[in-house]
């Protein structure tokens, strides 16, 4: 998805964000890809965390593969846009500081 909203605004990146208190990891992800790209998904299994710095402190960002369930892809939320990408697509988009690299680490790459 492509941000809409700063950080990152215009860059793409993995549909994510905040967890709510007494939220589980399960149900921020299920939420916020909803939110962001109109698709119901089923977490999965944990594949990757990052850290990154905020000016009072560090994010720590886990992210998680997911199945979808329903829905229709379109943007929303915090999202300017939306797409599946494959590989060569992925190497032509403007995107978030680290996104590829740790999708690489975590064998997570879109296929060709």
């Amino acid at each position: 998805m492509r941000r809409a909203n700063a950080p990152g605004e215009g860059l793409w990146s993995v549909p994510g964000g905040r967890v709510e208190p007494n939220e589980t990891d399960e149900a921020a992800v299920t939420r916020e890809v909803l939110e962001e790209t109109g698709l119901s998904v089923t977490a999965g299994h944990l594949v990757g965390s990052v850290e990154r710095p905020v000016p009072n402190g560090v994010f720590r960002i886990y992210d998680y593969e997911c199945q979808v369930r329903s829905g229709v892809l379109q943007a929303g939320d915090d999202a300017s846009d939306v797409a599946w990408v494959d590989s060569a697509t992925l190497a032509t988009l403007r995107t978030t500081e680290g996104l590829v690299e740790a999708l690489s680490e975590w064998n997570c790459l879109p296929r060709a």
